[in-house]
């Protein structure tokens, strides 16, 4: 799987070979994450990655999440996944603002 991911970051594109091989890898979590991004949910501001949820935003920092998913089963979430796929294709948006300080607003 690593390859494919070098991959999509060098094409900087989703390409149906790459959505295949996420759905085919990660299964419901890799379909999640594919909709999360082709709905425009991730978000990247200046201190972290930001993927709104079905109910909630959740911070996503490298491979760490503050959804229950992640915090109770300490596995990869289909945030993180989203985010993976967001970074290397160029697929998110982007806010030139702190996360910290919109969050405490």
């Amino acid at each position: 799987m690593s390859g494919i991911w070098q991959k999509m970051e060098r094409d900087r594109a989703l390409t149906p070979e790459f959505r295949a091989c996420i759905e085919r890898v990660y299964g419901e979590r890799g379909r999640k994450a594919l909709a999360a991004v082709d709905a425009g949910q991730v978000k990247r501001y200046l201190d972290f990655f930001v993927v709104v949820g079905h109910s909630d935003e959740y911070i996503v920092e490298e491979d760490f999440c503050t959804c229950s998913d992640f915090l109770f089963r300490g596995r990869e979430c289909w945030h993180i996944l989203a985010v993976r796929i967001a970074e290397r294709t160029g697929l998110y948006e982007s806010y030139d603002l702190w996360y910290q300080d919109v969050w405490k607003r």
